[in-house]
C-alpha cells in the first residue's frame, strides 16, 4: 500500500460544459494510466461511460479514477456540473481532502459557478485554480483572474502563466522557476527559456506571486520586507501552507483535448496539494457516549471512513463507494456505527471509470468500493466496532419538483422495485404517496433530473417511467349552516327500508377536521343505528358537493329523527345521514380550499425584484427577507398550484443563480373566479 505522505485526493468541481472531464482524461493519460487521449464528444471517454451521459455530451455520475505519477498515488473524482446533478459534487466535496476548480478560458466565471466555490469555501478546501480549453475562440486568461477576484471566494495565485491563447496556445509559463515549458504535437514539454516578449511581464507576475505568499506566513512576510526577493524554495513552502490552509489557490492552464499542460499539472498535484496526514485530524462523535472523537489520517489509526456514494446496478447489485480517513482496512468485514450493524463484503475494490480493480488494503486519503452490502447506504460511518465513531451527516440537496408517476405499460410493481434502488443510490430522488388524490408522487432536483432517472430505469431494469403533471388535493368546506332532513324509505316487496334524520351541519374553526355530536331525546332513532348516521355523513364528505374533493372542518348534529320497528336498520341510517349531508352542504356556503406552500428562494441581490414580481403574479405573499453573506432569502407563501414547475422558471429568470425549498403549510379558499373553473374541470373529470 502507498505511503500516506504520497496520497492525493481530487475533487474535480466546476459549473457545466467548462471541461472537467476532458481534463480527468488527459490527466490519465499523460500519467501512463490508460492508452489513449479519451474524448466526450465521441463517447470514448473513460469517465463519462454511461449511456445518458454519452447521449446528452454531460456528466451525471461522479465518476472515479486513479493513477500513480513520480511515486505518488492520486485518486481522482470527475463530477457533474449540470445544477440537476449538483448533489454529486456536494457530496465529494464534503469528503475530499483537496480540489481541482475548473474554469474555461473563453467562458470564464458564469452565473452558476459560486455554487461550485461554496462547497470550496465551506471546507477551505485546499485547491489548484485549473483555467481549461486556452485553445478555445475567445480563450482569455486575464480576463478568466479578473471574473475570479471579482466573483469567486477563491484568491488565485498565479504561477502559469499561458504563452498564447486559442489557436496559438503553445506553452506555459512557470513564474516561480522562471522557466518557459512548450508543448509537442503530443502535449510532452520541452523547457526553454522566457519569451522575450514575456520577460517584464512574468517579473511582475512574481512579484505578485512573492506577495501573496508572504502574507500567508509572519517569517516570510518578514524576509520579503527586508530583503525585498523570496527564494523559489520559499515560494514552493509559502505556497503549499497557503494552499493547505485555503487562504490561496494556484492557478494553472490547460487545453486538455490536445493535452497541453497535463504534465505540469499532474506535477502540481503532487507539490502543491496536501497529503491526508497534512490536513486536520476528522472530527466525529462517539456513537456509544456521545463525546467528540477525533481520527488522524494515518496508517495505524482505527479505521474509519464515510460512504458518500451507491450505485445500483441489476447484476452485480449495490456499489458502495468511501473514502478512508483513517487506519487500514483488509479482510472481510466492518462495522457500520451509524446503523450499529457488521458488514460483511467480498472484495475490496479501486473503480478506474466504469472498471473496478481488485486490492487487498485500502488506507487513508483513498477512495474505495465494495458490493452488495446489505444494510449500509450512503452517508454511513464504517469503522471497527472497539474504535467506533460517527461522522457527520450527508444532507441531500432537496428535492423541488414533483411529478405523478406511472408505469408505461402497467408493470407498476416492476417499476416501483427498480425506483426504490434508485433512492439509495440517489439521495435527491424521493418517493412519496400522495393519501387524497391516490397518486404516487417521485420528487427530484430537476425536469432532466427526474428524466435521466427514467431512462437509466428503463436500461438498467427494463421497465418505462411516465411523468404526469400531479394533482392538487384540493379540499372543501362551509362558511355557512344548514339543517335538513335527511329520508330513506324503500319498499319493494318483502321487508323494506326506512331511516329517517334530521341533521344540522355548520363550519368548524380552520383545522377543526370533522366532529359529530348526537342530540337525539328520548329514543327518536335507536342508539344502535347513530354511530351509522355518522358513518354515512362520512363517506358523503369524502367526494365533497362541489367538484368531487373532500370535505374538511365540519360538525354535524344528529338532532332529530324517526325509525321503524321493522324496516330500519343501519344500513338504511347510513343512507339517510349521507343523503342529509348530500342536501344539507349545498345550503351551508360550500367554498374550495387548495393547498398553500411556504417557499424559502435564495438569489442574488440583482434577482430580488425579478423575483418579487414574480411571486406577485403567482397569488404569492412575501413573508419576509433575510440577509446572508452571499444572498437574499425571500420567505413567501404560493399556491401550490403556481408553483409546481416552479425549478424551471426560478432558473430562467436568474440565470441559473436561485435555488429554493418547499413544503407544506396550510389551507386557503380559493378565490371565486379560480374556484369555478377547477370546480368545472373537477365536474367534467368525475
Amino acid at each position: 500500500m502507498t505511503d500516506v505522505k504520497l496520497v492525493r485526493n481530487v475533487a474535480i468541481l466546476g459549473h457545466g460544459n467548462c471541461g472537467k472531464t476532458t481534463l480527468a482524461e488527459a490527466l490519465l493519460f499523460s500519467a501512463g494510466k490508460t492508452n489513449r487521449l479519451g474524448k466526450v464528444d465521441d463517447g470514448s471517454s473513460s469517465m463519462d461511460f454511461e449511456p445518458e451521459e454519452i447521449k446528452r455530451d454531460i456528466s451525471i455520475s461522479t465518476a472515479f479514477h486513479h493513477y500513480d505519477w513520480k511515486k505518488h498515488e492520486v485518486f481522482l473524482a470527475d463530477t457533474p456540473g449540470d445544477d440537476n446533478f449538483i448533489n454529486e459534487s456536494k457530496f465529494v466535496a464534503k469528503v475530499a481532502d483537496s480540489a481541482l476548480f475548473c474554469i474555461g478560458a473563453a467562458t470564464s466565471v458564469k452565473n452558476q459557478t459560486t455554487k461550485y466555490t461554496d462547497f470550496i469555501e465551506e471546507r477551505k478546501i485546499p485547491t489548484i485554480i485549473c483555467i481549461t480549453r486556452m485553445d478555445r475562440e475567445r480563450a482569455n486568461f486575464s480576463q478568466v483572474i479578473e471574473g475570479i477576484k471579482a466573483n469567486l471566494p477563491l484568491k488565485p495565485a498565479i504561477t502559469h502563466v499561458p504563452i498564447g491563447a486559442e489557436a496559438n496556445f503553445k506553452g506555459v509559463v512557470n513564474v516561480i522557476n522562471q522557466k518557459a515549458y512548450m508543448f509537442d504535437d503530443t502535449g510532452k514539454v520541452k523547457e526553454e527559456d522566457i519569451p522575450a516578449d514575456m520577460a517584464d511581464g512574468i517579473a511582475v507576475y512574481r512579484e505578485s506571486l512573492m506577495e501573496q505568499v508572504a502574507e500567508t506566513d509572519d517569517d516570510l512576510i518578514e524576509k520579503f520586507l527586508e530583503e525585498g526577493e523570496l527564494t523559489d524554495e520559499d515560494l514552493v513552502n509559502g505556497l503549499k501552507a497557503g494552499v493547505k490552509s485555503g487562504e490561496i489557490s494556484p492557478v494553472s492552464v490547460t487545453a486538455a483535448l490536445n493535452n497541453q499542460g497535463s504534465e505540469l499539472l499532474l506535477d502540481m498535484i503532487n507539490d502543491l496539494l496536501p497529503a491526508p496526514c497534512d490536513i486536520a485530524s476528522h472530527v466525529g462523535t462517539n456513537p456509544k457516549d456521545g463525546e467528540i472523537t477525533e481520527r488522524e489520517a494515518v496508517a495505524d489509526a482505527p479505521f474509519s471512513a464515510q460512504v458518500f456514494k451507491t450505485m445500483a446496478d441489476p447484476f452485480a447489485g449495490r456499489l458502495t463507494i468511501f473514502k478512508v480517513f483513517s487506519g487500514t482496512l483488509s479482510g472481510d468485514t466492518f462495522y457500520n456505527a451509524t446503523k450499529d450493524v457488521s458488514e460483511r463484503f467480498g472484495q475490496i475494490f479501486i473503480m478506474e471509470g466504469k472498471g473496478q480493480k481488485p486490492v487487498d488494503s485500502v488506507g487513508p486519503g483513498m477512495l474505495a468500493a465494495v458490493a452488495k452490502l446489505k444494510e449500509t447506504v450512503t452517508g454511513d460511518t464504517l469503522c471497527v466496532e472497539n474504535a467506533p465513531i460517527v461522522y457527520e451527516a450527508l444532507v441531500p440537496i432537496p428535492a423541488v419538483i414533483s411529478y405523478a408517476v406511472t408505469a408505461k405499460k402497467g408493470d407498476e410493481e416492476k417499476l416501483f422495485s427498480s425506483i426504490t434502488k434508485m433512492l439509495d443510490e440517489d439521495l435527491t430522488l424521493k418517493l412519496t404517496r400522495e393519501l387524497q388524490t391516490k397518486e404516487i408522487l417521485i420528487s427530484g432536483v430537476g425536469q432532466v433530473h427526474l428524466e435521466v432517472i427514467g431512462e437509466k430505469i428503463k436500461r438498467k431494469f427494463g421497465v418505462e417511467m411516465e411523468l404526469h403533471t400531479p394533482k392538487i388535493p384540493y379540499k372543501e368546506t362551509l362558511k355557512g349552516k344548514a339543517r335538513v332532513q335527511g329520508k330513506h324509505k324503500k319498499q319493494s316487496g318483502g321487508r323494506g327500508q326506512f331511516a329517517d334524520t334530521w341533521v344540522e351541519i355548520e363550519s368548524l374553526p380552520k383545522g377543526g377536521g370533522y366532529e359529530f355530536v348526537d342530540k337525539i331525546v328520548g329514543g327518536a332513532i335507536p342508539k344502535t343505528y347513530i354511530p351509522a348516521v355518522d358513518k354515512g355523513i362520512q363517506e358523503a364528505m369524502e367526494k365533497g358537493v362541489l367538484a368531487g374533493y373532500p370535505m374538511v372542518d365540519v360538525k354535524a348534529s344528529l338532532v332529530d329523527g324517526s325509525f321503524h320497528a321493522v324496516d330500519s336498520s343501519e344500513i338504511a341510517f347510513k343512507i339517510a345521514g349521507s343523503l342529509a349531508f348530500k342536501k344539507a352542504a349545498p345550503e351551508a356556503n360550500p367554498v374550495l380550499l387548495e393547498p398553500i406552500m411556504n417557499i424559502s428562494i435564495r438569489v442574488p441581490e440583482d434577482c430580488v425584484g425579478d423575483v418579487m414580481g414574480d411571486l406577485n403574479s403567482r397569488r404569492g405573499r412575501v413573508m419576509g427577507m433575510d440577509s446572508e453573506p452571499k444572498n437574499e432569502v425571500i420567505n413567501a407563501q404560493v399556491p401550490m398550484a403556481e408553483v409546481q414547475k416552479y425549478a424551471q422558471d426560478l432558473t430562467s429568470f436568474t440565470g441559473g443563480r436561485g435555488s429554493f425549498t418547499v413544503e407544506f403549510s396550510h389551507y386557503e379558499e380559493v378565490p371565486a373566479q379560480l374556484a369555478e373553473k377547477i370546480i368545472e374541470a373537477g365536474k367534467s373529470a368525475e
